[in-house]
């Protein structure tokens, strides 16, 4: 069962909503559980001074009961502050929440807009499309383009293979560890430097392992993929060029025909698009400032609430508390018995809670690095225009188990990405090559992906509608024309900026965060 792009998106956007759901529910039971844990010490406080009553002074029983009364209005007061603190927290959080799900909302309609536009271009394409190809000015830049795409690749071919002999003839050369000593200090070059004596000695070791005769076809097999991967890189642009070119003339065919005043529409739809998508970022970036601070004051990481709350249980854990209760066990009276039991059980139930509260702190930590790392992922998902209507995904497990897998931590952030690169494919006869960034059009899955025809081109599919809005790009992708020049697909991070408090991740490294 395939799963087509918007469906997709929309199920990544559920399951941020059920994480962040659930972090506010956690964050609200941590708040509980810190008010029920003072409340049941001031149970305890209120047990001892029972207990003092019946076995200390007058004189005595007063000077506790003022010190038990001193931490607990602290405590009060503390929690009072603490809870209108989280309130106000929880309420911008629904503010946040609130705007998400109404651009959300936006988005799709504007994205369900675009793909009627993109119909209709296509059925103005599909009309003319014999009339457009057999022009000769499009012949003409259709073959230019078919050469150079060959020669584009063929030259990529060339420099791969340069690639990889580099690497395994090379292998002997920097397993040598007195030849690459040699060659790091750039021996038998007129950048060597050395005086007399360690001359003597490297001219010694570079007779040993034959250095003279060995550095020039060392340095050839670094050379040589270099430059032809510089050339490959320059065929590549010039390819991209002709490729364009050929867009532009299936483009103007299209307007021609009536197509210019839908694709105006288009341009202007993705352009508010992407203008969503970005006040989407800035949104998301607060609303992850707003979760980590309803995360710590619902931890008590607030120093002075931790004092406050902390001071209750100090009182009751004072040496003369601890030998107040010490000497109640050791007597017989059923009045000291029963008190004695209360304490025990209010001290049994505030360690369950603060237990339990150490396990929905570990989630909730879990939780949030997970949202974060779903955010990039979806994130990515718009940037590759995944989610267009013609974009589909063959392996549904996607938004099911797999995506599951990712929330327990089963599966990393990065390949639960590459599950979805690897499953994407585009329906129709060309790819709607739509990213909001080019970069991505360079790796080895999209090329994979991309239908040609057998003379390596098929009609233009302009209903991908280009414009100045940056979502989208100008003309299309079809057939394996080369991509830029990296050769190689996703590299070691998200791309998604974050900004504010959260920090700034622009490169590298993924985190699992850990399983729950």
């Amino acid at each position: 069962m395939t799963l087509s792009g918007p469906d997709a998106l929309r199920s990544l956007e559920e399951a941020l909503r059920d994480i962040r759901r659930e972090e506010d529910e956690i964050a609200k039971r941590l708040a509980r559980s810190a008010e029920l844990v003072s409340k049941i010490h001031e149970t305890e406080n209120e047990l001892f001074r029972q207990l003092a009553q019946v076995r200390l002074d007058s004189g005595t029983q007063a000077e506790l009961g003022t010190r038990f009364t001193d931490a607990e209005n602290r405590a009060r007061d503390m929690l009072k502050k603490h809870a209108e603190e989280l309130g106000s927290t929880e309420a911008a959080l629904k503010a946040e929440d609130a705007k998400i799900a109404s651009l959300t909302a936006d988005r799709a309609a504007l994205a369900a807009e675009t793909g009627k536009l993109q119909d209709q271009l296509k059925a103005i394409a599909d009309r003319i499309q014999g009339e457009a190809t057999g022009h000769a000015d499009y012949i003409k830049q259709r073959a230019r383009a078919e050469e150079l795409a060959h020669i584009a690749e063929e030259a990529m071919r060339k420099t791969e293979q340069a690639e990889a002999d580099r690497e395994t003839k090379g292998k002997p050369y920097r397993d040598d560890p007195l030849f690459m000593y040699l060659w790091e200090r750039s021996y038998g070059t007129r950048n060597y430097r050395a005086n007399n004596l360690v001359a003597w000695l490297d001219g010694i070791v570079a007779r040993m392992v034959n250095y003279p005769e060995a550095r020039p076809n060392f340095s050839t097999l670094n050379d040589i993929p270099m430059r032809l991967r510089e050339h490959a890189e320059r065929q590549q642009v010039i390819a991209t060029q002709a490729r364009d070119s050929l867009a532009a003339l299936a483009s103007a065919a299209i307007d021609a025909a009536g197509g210019k005043p839908i694709r105006d529409q288009l341009d202007i739809t993705n352009a508010r698009i992407a203008a969503i998508d970005a006040e989407l970022l800035a949104i998301e970036d607060r609303r992850d400032d707003l979760a980590r601070q309803q995360r710590d004051l619902a931890q008590g990481s607030d120093p002075a609430f931790a004092a406050a709350i902390s001071a209750l249980g100090e009182t009751l854990r004072r040496q003369d508390m601890q030998q107040l209760l010490a000497d109640a066990r050791l007597t017989r009276t059923g009045a000291d018995d029963t008190i004695v039991k209360q304490i025990d059980d209010a001290r049994s139930r505030a360690a369950e809670e603060e237990n339990e509260a150490r396990d929905q702190k570990a989630r909730l930590k879990a939780l949030a690095a997970r949202r974060r790392e779903l955010e990039d992922i979806q994130y990515e998902f718009k940037k590759a225009n995944y989610d267009n209507p013609r974009s589909t995904f063959g392996e549904d497990k996607l938004v099911g188990d797999l995506l599951n897998d990712f929330l327990r931590g089963g599966i990393s952030a990065a390949g639960y990405w590459d599950q979805w690169r690897r499953s994407q494919n585009w329906s129709g006869t060309g790819s709607p090559w739509q990213g909001r960034d080019r970069d991505d059009d360079d790796n080895d899955d999209n090329k994979r992906r991309r239908p040609s025809s057998g003379s390596g081109f098929e009609w233009p599919d302009v209903s991908i509608g280009g414009g100045s809005s940056g979502r989208r790009s100008s003309g299309g992708s079809w057939g394996r024309l080369p991509g830029g020049s990296s050769g190689g697909g996703f590299g070691g991070g998200f791309s998604r900026p974050r900004s504010g408090s959260s920090g700034n991740r622009t490169s590298g490294g993924f985190k699992t965060g850990g399983g729950f």
